[in-house]
């Protein structure tokens, strides 16, 4: 059974006919509570979707772990990295490889790119590019050859494809009497390949270790070795303690998150803005919400005049618009948790739409490292702007309430 209060302040969510403003003040507070709860839910969605899709493309590009050696001794090899490696329980493939940065020269046109040279025996072992970059074509490397695997979008910036030939020009410069003079090298496409990764697509040159190893006369000690591990997330531990202690000083290890961390904590940075910025728009529809009570308050002073009179003590009058407000927080809070959620869940599928209609991509793999609008809704966050929505919903009901306990009946009479 409701108590006098809960089932006043229930009535006093509906307006009589005479004063159909109220009502329409009262949807709208439970708009903007509903708004705020939308947008907080599809941004930090976005946001989670984003870092959850860029995590799982930058763990197909980038290798697990790294080991080389800072200062080889002769009879060093990747070899010998690898059995110190696969030591390790954790770790499920190792492949040697050498890297380098190199510019590329085809008509005119100049890219610069991470040349990566791979033992195509060895590179399906670490390698995650999936069917689009199968591991047949890692096959078509022979050593001497000097041919390359470009990244599609590259190759069309070059305006070379397979089959033809592209200028490398490496920053390992030959001695000539007029001084340092940089080495360049033809090599062939052999493929070119479309990841949908714009780190793939827009960096990739893959070549044959031996060519690598020549290109930048490298020896044995000078190459390293990538590592797979069983579980991604475990990359810093294994990192800390895979080197035994008394090799540490010869030979460096580093993972995934230690290379890719200035972006992670750009993307958290980012994240928490945009919670700050929705917050504020939650906040706005939360001062609405004050107005909204005390323009009941105003138009009520008779009525809680009449209460007070009949015995109803100030507690039980703020009870009354403190159940209103929070009926208005409640309500606002469950329209937006639904809309939220539904546009949170449907949001690819949203901006595809809007992109189809605007005939323009507002997603680019150039900026965002994926060409479509991901998203997660986590429980977590779902719960916590629950808790924050309501919460404002309270403390904004506060004040209306307290001035409604302070009506004084005779002078709320007084014209009556």
């Amino acid at each position: 059974m409701l108590s006098l209060e809960t089932w006043i302040g229930l009535r006093y969510m509906r307006a009589k006919k005479r004063n159909g403003l109220m009502s329409v003040i009262s949807i709208i507070s439970i708009f903007g509570i509903a708004t705020g709860v939308t947008a907080l839910i599809v941004v930090l969605s976005v946001m989670n979707g984003f870092q959850k899709e860029i995590r799982g493309q930058l763990l197909q590009v980038t290798p697990h772990m790294q080991m080389s050696y800072l200062q080889a001794d002769p009879g060093d090899n990747w070899q010998g990295l690898a059995k110190i490696a696969q030591a390790s329980p954790r770790v499920l493939g190792v492949a040697p490889y050498v890297s380098g940065q190199a510019l590329l020269a085809n008509s005119g046109e100049v890219q610069g790119v991470q040349v990566k040279g791979i033992d195509p025996a060895e590179e399906p072992k670490v390698s995650e590019y999936g069917e689009k970059l199968p591991n047949e074509l890692y096959q078509q490397l022979k050593p001497g050859q000097f041919e390359m695997i470009l990244g599609k979008d590259i190759a069309d910036r070059l305006g070379v494809q397979p089959g033809e030939k592209v200028t490398l020009i490496s920053p390992e410069g030959n001695v000539t009497p007029v001084g340092m003079v940089p080495r360049m090298k033809q090599f062939t496409v052999a493929a070119t390949v479309s990841t949908g990764i714009f780190a793939v697509d827009n960096s990739l040159s893959i070549i044959h270790i031996e060519d690598a190893k020549t290109l930048y006369r490298a020896g044995d000690g000078d190459v390293g070795i990538q590592l797979r591990l069983s579980q991604p997330e475990t990359a810093p531990d294994v990192t800390a303690t895979i080197v035994p202690a008394e090799q540490r000083n010869r030979i460096a290890a580093f993972d995934w998150t230690y290379q890719n961390r200035d972006y992670f904590q750009a993307v958290e940075v980012e994240k928490k803005m945009m919670f700050v910025i929705m917050f504020f728009i939650s906040l706005v529809a939360s001062i609405n919400l004050i107005s909204t009570l005390i323009m009941t308050v105003t138009e009520k002073q008779a009525a809680i005049a009449i209460l007070r009179t009949l015995g109803l003590p100030p507690r039980g009058i703020m009870k009354i618009f403190l159940v209103q407000g929070t009926l208005l927080g409640v309500v606002g809070t469950a329209i937006g948790v639904v809309l939220g959620v539904t546009v949170a869940l449907n949001v690819g599928a949203i901006v595809a739409t809007i992109e189809q209609m605007a005939g323009r991509k507002l997603v680019t793999s150039a900026i965002y490292f994926i060409d479509y609008m991901p998203s997660q809704v986590k429980l977590s966050d779902v719960l916590a702007i629950v808790a924050i929505s309501l919460g404002l919903s309270f403390v904004a009901t506060l004040l209306p309430s307290w001035r409604a306990s302070k009506t004084q009946p005779a002078e709320a009479l007084r014209y009556e």
